[in-house]
C-alpha cells in the first residue's frame, strides 16, 4: 500500500478521533488508542516498524521533544501554590506517594528491575487536563472538587514530564562506569543548553529581532535543532534540554508564552493524535492479554490505593468533607503524555537489557484504558452515591463586560449562580473583577480560551457583548457544548429585522435575551436612569400577568425555584410556568 496514503489516512483517522471525542464530550486518548490498535495488531493494516523503517524512532523522539516542550511551557512556579493546599500537596508530596506506591507494587508483582519500575511509577503518576476536563463536565461535581482536580491535571502534567526525564536519564546513566558522573554531564549539558537556549529565544522574540509572523515558526523549529545539538553534545540529552527550555520560557518575565502555546496546540492537533496512534498501532496484544491478574491487580492499586493514599495525605487539615475526598479519589484517569513518553523510552532501554523493559508500554496502556473506561463510566454514579454531584449546569458564560453584562452578572452572583465573565477589554474586565465575578481576559472563542476558559458547572451563554460579531462567533463556538436551547443573545435596536430574515432562511438563531421587546439599548438606558433588581414571589394568587399590570416599565429577568434552578425568560417564556417562583426583575 502506499506509504503516501497510510500517512494521509493516519492523519485522517486522528482528526476523526478527535472530532468524535468531541462530539461525545469524552476524552480523547480511548479512541485514538482504539483506533491504533484496531488498525495495527488487529487488522495488521499499519505495521509502524515496517512502513517507517529506521525513521520510527527519530519521529517519535521528536515528537515527544515537542510534547515535553509544551508541556514545560505551561508550568509558572507561582501557579503552584496559587490554587489551594490541596493542589499544591497534590502536584508535590502526592506525586511521590503515588510513585512510590505504585513502584513497589510494580516491583513486587512483575520483578521488574527496580529502576524500571520507578519509571512507570513516574509515567502513571500524572492525570492530565485532557482527560481530566471532558470528564468533570459529564459528572458535574461540586465546584471545590472540580477546581482542585481541573488545576491538579494542569499543573502535574509537566512536573511528571519532568520526573519522568529525570528518572530516564539516571537509568541510562546508571548502566556505565562512573554513573554518577555520567548522569551530572546529562543534566549538566541540558541545563546549559536548555537555558542558554532560552535566552538566545527569549531575547530574539522580546527584543523584536524576528518579526511577528515568523515567532511560532521559528520556535518549533528552534526546539527541535536544540534537541539535537544536545543529543549530539551528550547522548540521551535532548528531552530534558528542552523540557528546562519550556520550564524556563514559561518563567521568564513578559515572555510571550501564549501565542507560542497557541501555535504548538494547533501543531498538537495534528502531531499528537498522528504520534499516538502510530504507538498503539505497534501494541503487543498478546504482551497486553499476558499481563493478566497481576495486571489487574496493579490497576486496583493504583486505582483503590495509591490515588486515595496521595488524596487522604494532601488533605489533611484541608476542610474537604468525607465524600469530597472519596470523589476526588475516584476520578485520576491518565493521559497521552504517559503513553507517548512510555513507548519511546521502551524502545529506547530495549538494549539496555533491564528486566521488565519490554512490559513498560503495556503497563502504562493497561493503566490508561483502565483508569479512563472504569473511572470515567463509574464517575456519575459514584458522584450521586456520595451526593456531590450538581443537579445541572445551572451557571452561566457572560460575554461581554459593559454596565449590562455587569448588572447580569452581579444579579446571577447575588442569586448562589455560578457566573464568569468574559471579556477581551482590558478595563472593562478589570472593573468586574473588582466587583468580585469571576473572569476571563481574552478572546472566548480563541485556542488559548478552549484550555484556560473553566467551565465546570456553566451551562448556558449570555452574549451581551457590544461587539455583535464576537456574540455570533461565541455562539457558534459554544452551541455544541452548551445546546442551542441555552444559548441566548441580547438583540440590539437595528438587528431586529435580521433574525426575522435569518429565521426565514432557516438558519441557527439563538434565543432572545429576555422578551422580545427587550433590547440592550432599553436595559442601559433603565441602568442610567438608576433602576435595579427587585425580587418578587409569584403566586396563584398574584401571578405574572397581575406583576406586568402593577409594574409596566420593570423588565422581567429571571425565575428562581426552590431549588435555586434558574429559568431565563425569554421569548418562548409561558406566563403560568412562574407560579411559585422568585421573579427578578429590572425596575424603577
Amino acid at each position: 500500500m502506499d506509504i503516501a496514503f497510510q500517512f494521509s489516512a493516519l492523519l485522517a483517522l486522528g482528526i476523526g478521533a478527535q472530532w468524535l471525542a468531541w462530539y461525545l464530550k469524552q476524552p480523547s486518548v480511548l479512541f485514538l488508542l482504539f483506533t491504533g490498535i484496531i488498525i495495527g495488531p488487529v487488522l495488521g493494516w499499519f505495521q509502524p516498524d515496517k512502513v517507517m523503517g529506521d525513521l520510527l524512532f527519530p519521529c517519535i523522539s521528536l515528537g515527544v521533544a515537542i510534547i515535553l516542550f509544551e508541556g514545560a511551557l505551561t508550568l509558572q512556579f507561582h501557579e503552584i501554590s496559587q490554587h489551594g493546599r490541596v493542589v499544591q500537596n497534590l502536584v508535590t508530596f502526592g506525586t511521590l506517594i503515588t510513585i512510590a506506591v505504585l513502584s513497589l507494587a510494580t516491583y513486587w508483582l512483575f520483578k521488574l528491575d527496580i529502576r524500571v519500575a520507578i519509571l512507570f511509577g513516574a509515567l502513571v503518576c500524572v492525570t492530565g487536563p485532557t482527560v481530566i476536563a471532558p470528564m468533570l463536565r459529564s459528572v458535574r461535581p461540586r465546584t471545590k472538587i472540580a477546581n482542585i482536580l481541573r488545576w491538579e491535571g494542569i499543573i502535574i502534567d509537566p512536573i511528571g514530564a519532568i520526573a519522568v526525564v529525570l528518572v530516564y536519564e539516571y537509568i541510562v546513566s546508571n548502566g556505565h562506569e562512573n554513573s554518577l558522573l555520567l548522569f551530572s554531564k546529562i543534566v549538566l549539558v541540558a541545563v546549559i543548553c536548555g537555558g542558554l537556549g532560552a535566552v538566545i529565544l527569549a531575547n530574539a522574540i522580546k527584543r523584536y529581532w524576528l518579526p511577528e509572523y515568523m515567532r511560532n515558526v521559528v520556535t518549533f523549529a528552534f526546539v527541535l535543532i536544540l534537541f539535537s545539538i544536545s543529543n549530539y553534545l551528550e547522548s540521551q540529552s535532548g528531552l530534558l534540554t528542552v523540557t528546562i527550555l519550556g520550564l524556563t520560557l514559561a518563567n521568564w518575565p513578559q515572555f510571550p508564552r501564549q501565542s507560542i502555546l497557541a501555535f504548538n496546540e494547533s501543531l498538537t492537533l495534528l502531531f499528537i493524535p498522528t504520534l499516538f496512534i502510530i504507538l498503539a498501532a505497534r501494541m503487543d496484544l498478546a504482551a497486553l492479554l499476558g499481563l493478566g491478574w497481576h495486571g489487574l491487580l496493579l490497576l486496583m492499586i493504583a486505582m483503590f490505593v495509591a490515588r486515595p493514599l496521595a488524596v487522604w495525605f494532601s488533605s489533611i487539615h484541608s476542610g474537604l468533607t468525607v465524600q469530597e475526598k472519596l470523589m476526588i479519589s475516584w476520578i485520576g484517569p491518565r493521559g497521552i503524555v504517559a503513553a507517548s513518553i512510555a513507548s519511546l523510552f521502551a524502545m529506547r532501554l530495549e538494549h539496555q537489557h533491564l528486566a521488565g523493559t519490554e512490559l513498560l508500554a503495556p503497563l502504562v496502556f493497561l493503566i490508561i484504558i483502565g483508569t479512563v473506561l472504569i473511572q470515567g463510566l463509574g464517575a456519575k454514579t459514584i458522584a450521586i452515591i456520595l451526593k456531590v454531584r450538581e443537579p445541572a449546569n445551572n451557571g452561566v458564560l457572560i460575554v461581554g463586560s459593559n454596565d449590562v453584562a455587569l448588572m447580569l452578572a452581579n444579579t446571577l452572583k447575588q442569586l448562589n449562580i455560578d457566573v464568569l465573565v468574559a471579556d477581551y477589554h482590558y478595563i472593562q474586565i478589570a472593573r468586574a473583577r473588582m466587583q468580585g465575578l469571576r473572569t476571563y481576559f481574552g478572546n472566548p472563542v480563541s485556542e488559548n480560551a478552549q484550555t484556560q476558559l473553566d467551565l465546570i458547572g456553566i451551562g448556558h451563554l449570555f452574549a451581551v457583548s457590544r461587539d455583535k460579531e464576537l456574540n455570533t462567533l461565541c455562539e457558534l463556538q459554544f452551541r455544541h457544548e452548551f445546546g442551542e436551547q441555552n444559548i441566548y443573545r441580547i438583540r440590539f435596536a437595528e438587528e431586529q429585522h435580521l433574525t426575522a430574515r435569518a429565521q426565514k432562511q432557516h438558519q441557527f438563531v439563538s434565543r432572545q435575551l429576555f422578551e422580545k421587546e427587550v433590547t440592550f439599548g432599553r436595559l442601559e438606558n433603565m441602568l442610567n436612569k438608576q433602576a435595579r433588581i427587585k425580587i418578587t414571589n409569584i403566586t396563584a394568587a398574584y401571578n405574572y400577568q397581575q406583576y406586568c399590570q402593577d409594574h409596566p416599565q420593570a423588565i422581567p429577568l429571571f425565575l428562581q425555584d426552590k431549588n435555586n434552578t434558574l429559568y431565563i425568560i425569554s421569548s418562548e417564556f409561558q406566563p403560568a410556568s412562574a407560579i411559585g417562583k422568585r421573579l427578578i426583575a429590572l425596575d424603577y
